[in-house]
């Protein structure tokens, strides 16, 4: 399997894991850049842009075959047949997503338009609703809202629609009180977010991105995968983790397991707000604007919006030092009423902590549930972006992420 991209001297360890991920952990199609202090010192490529085929060539092609307007055939056996991934192959990245838009708001709140001890029912009077009135704005980035479940879950339809999915989460009596507590918002982020910036801006959260964000960065990263762009993106799936050593396949913990088994709890009904759950590959589920989970990326996207919260990529910085210390202030620690285990969270981002090892302490980003990964370490300067069409069943840690994380530390002495 060729690799392909560049590394800059002292970070050749970030190519041998990536290697390593291809070799014994499983991974078809993925890419990871790095940034440091502004400058691209890892972008690295390889596999197939889809998930389920095989690179063409690598198999005889045989009479009768023909190419579809994706340049995607089949074999007389039926086997799906692919391009390789190119050095601009965009895939989902989930909830990789809910990083970006907690920058919307913090730069909101950065311009003066946002405030993050205001009560969500002064920009959103519909949300006062069901005991929901003391809900303030840094409760819904740091996943305190108390609204991680919907009483109906909404179809994709649904969800699409930003006046519908608003309303029903203004209507939705919070699972605990407002601000006590915390647990992750797996999908109802998405409109608690979206609809803020709405009320403030007049514009939903996918144009404000593309034009605050990506535009000036020159990112491919959407919120909203626009038609023009959609041949780019790589199909996904959930793949199996190979096995570890002795033969025995990992296991979650016994009380994550049952959480996510049992369907009356909060953890299986967070994540099935949507329902049934969308297919990833769906063009309507990649054109909806949903910032908590449909994200499409490529990993230079990614780390290099990381790298402009921390400081300046081409003349432009997103984040002021203050914003950076709001996003990574910690805001809820401990067990999470989702997801079962430790989490910490920030103003929209993840903390280094078990649930989710970063670089250091002080690195603050979110990854996307079963692979993808963006984040920023401020203290080294480092911002990180890796992406995958393989997704597996964990939400946080996936190992091919962590390899190439714990490569950059060695890379950078720490």
């Amino acid at each position: 399997m060729d690799v392909n991209g560049t590394v800059a001297e002292g970070f050749e360890p970030v190519r041998d894991a990536f290697v390593r991920n291809f070799e014994a952990l499983g991974d078809r199609g993925a890419a990871v850049t790095v940034y440091r202090d502004g400058r691209k010192v890892v972008d690295l490529w390889g596999g197939t842009r889809d998930v389920d085929g095989t690179e063409p060539g690598q198999h005889g092609t045989e009479s009768g075959q023909h190419g579809t307007e994706s340049g995607q055939h089949r074999t007389e056996s039926g086997q799906h047949r692919t391009e390789p991934w190119q050095h601009g192959t965009a895939q989902i990245v989930r909830s990789a997503t809910k990083g970006v838009a907690a920058a919307v708001l913090l730069m909101l709140v950065q311009r003066g338009r946002l405030d993050l001890d205001a009560p969500v029912g002064h920009y959103w009077p519909e949300y006062k609703a069901a005991g929901k009135e003391r809900t303030l704005v840094r409760h819904v980035l740091a996943h305190r809202a108390g609204v991680p479940v919907l009483d109906r879950p909404l179809t994709l339809a649904e969800a699409a629609d930003p006046d519908l999915a608003a309303a029903a989460v203004a209507a939705q009596a919070p699972a605990w009180e407002p601000g006590a507590d915390h647990g992750y918002h797996a999908q109802t982020y998405s409109w608690l977010t979206g609809e803020l910036v709405r009320r403030v801006t007049g514009r939903s959260i996918g144009d404000w991105i593309a034009d605050e964000v990506a535009g000036p960065l020159g990112l491919d990263l959407w919120v909203g995968l626009p038609a023009a762009v959609a041949g780019r993106v790589g199909r996904v799936a959930q793949v199996e983790a190979p096995a570890a050593p002795g033969g025995l396949k990992t296991r979650p913990k016994r009380a994550v397991s049952a959480a996510y088994a049992d369907p009356g709890s909060l953890t299986r009904r967070a994540f099935a707000a949507i329902t049934p759950m969308p297919d990833e590959n769906d063009p309507a589920y990649r054109t909806a604007v949903l910032p908590a989970s449909n994200g499409i990326a490529t990993a230079e996207g990614l780390a290099r919006f990381y790298a402009a919260l921390i400081g300046e990529v081409d003349g432009v910085r997103l984040f002021t030092p203050d914003s950076v210390e709001r996003a990574r202030a910690e805001q809820s620690a401990g067990p999470d009423r989702v997801l079962v285990v430790n989490t910490r969270f920030g103003l929209g981002y993840m903390l280094h902590g078990t649930a989710s090892p970063l670089l250091s302490p002080g690195s603050f980003g979110h990854p996307g549930r079963g692979g993808a990964l963006g984040f920023a370490d401020p203290e080294s300067g480092i911002a990180f972006g890796y992406v995958t069409n393989g997704f597996r069943k964990s939400v946080t840690a996936d190992p091919r992420a962590q390899a190439l994380v714990r490569a950059v530390r060695v890379a950078i002495g720490e």
